[in-house]
């Protein structure tokens, strides 16, 4: 299996594509722009970029691999672990590593990791048949010069004879003067018109931006809390401040796509576990449970192993 395929595929899609144990390649809108050296036109693009310190699994691209590869979600992440081992130690011996179709990846002295993204193919969708192309520059001033030049070597002369028209001509002028003007206010107005649809359409774009980024990022909170802790049976059990008549749900993981989270409910079910389906979090997820207590030490002794033996990722929500 070739990871960078699947990783390619999902860069046209989303915005942070999370290589769990490895890192996550993110992509920003670029704008077109012209490079005044070469005199080239650049087409709107993606820019791609490494974050060696998001490594938390969010379900992404090992959803889509299983999917695409008709295997287990578990064996799809075990397949993904092997191959980042791989990358390390590709790493570590040859200090590069080429990813097809989205960059390479280097150490430096410091052991830290460089990411130079490629430059083809370009992720923007919109941006679909566009390709950079060259262009002459337009030599306007240097032609003006000249013209200027020849107009005070060439006198002109201006004949005092006047030409007598008769009819409706002389009105044609004005004609053609209130024409010019009605047409100049039109083109000014448009303009302006535009100017404002095009403001519009970048606050609209900015706001569509961060409500994707927000729905793409992970949303655990892997920040250490500070508990009050109490002993049973010679044993120290860390206990959160919980009220009274909460339930508290061992979360086993959100998803995207709600097959994906049936798919895991099914499985945690063959494990011997009384999952369920949550519901969906403020950012559209669909929330899925290993098991559900109502009372806390229950719950955070459930908890404890099932970080122990199934997932470090599990974490405790409770609600009244």
């Amino acid at each position: 299996m070739i990871l960078e395929h699947y990783i390619s595929d999902l860069l046209y899609r989303y915005n942070c594509i999370v290589v769990p144990g490895f890192g996550a390649f993110l992509t920003q809108k670029t704008p077109a722009r012209i490079n005044q050296d070469t005199n080239t036109f650049c087409a709107p693009t993606k820019s791609l970029a490494f974050n060696g310190q998001l490594i938390s699994n969010d379900g992404l691209l090992v959803s889509y691999v299983s999917e695409l590869e008709n295997i287990s979600f578990e064996t799809a992440l075990s397949t993904i672990e092997e191959q980042v081992k791989i990358w390390d130690k590709t790493l570590r011996n040859e200090a590069a590593l080429n990813l097809l179709n989205i960059g390479l990846l280097t150490r430096n002295a410091e052991a830290k990791l460089l990411f130079q993204p490629a430059s083809e193919p370009n992720y923007l969708t919109s941006s679909f048949g566009l390709s950079n192309f060259n262009s002459i520059p337009i030599t306007r001033e240097v032609l003006k010069e000249e013209i200027v030049a020849i107009e005070e070597n060439i006198p002109f002369i201006i004949s005092p004879e006047r030409r007598e028209v008769k009819g409706f001509r002389p009105y044609l002028k004005y004609a053609a003067v209130l024409l010019l003007a009605f047409s100049t206010g039109l083109t000014g107005y448009r303009v302006i018109q535009q100017q404002r649809t095009n403001e519009l359409v970048a606050r609209q774009d900015a706001q569509e931006y961060v409500t994707k980024q927000i729905q793409e990022a992970t949303f655990f909170d892997l920040t250490p809390l500070e508990l009050p802790t109490v002993t049973v049976d010679a044993s120290t059990i860390i206990l959160p401040a919980i009220n009274e008549g909460e339930m508290h749900h061992i979360v086993a993981g959100a998803f995207r796509v709600k097959a994906n989270a049936d798919r895991k409910i099914e499985q945690l079910k063959i494990k011997g576990y009384n999952s369920t389906y949550y519901g969906t979090n403020d950012y559209g997820l669909h929330v899925v449970t290993y098991e559900s207590h109502s009372n806390s030490a229950d719950a955070l002794k459930a908890l404890k192993e099932i970080k122990r033996t199934q997932s470090k990722d599990a974490w405790l929500l409770s609600k009244k």
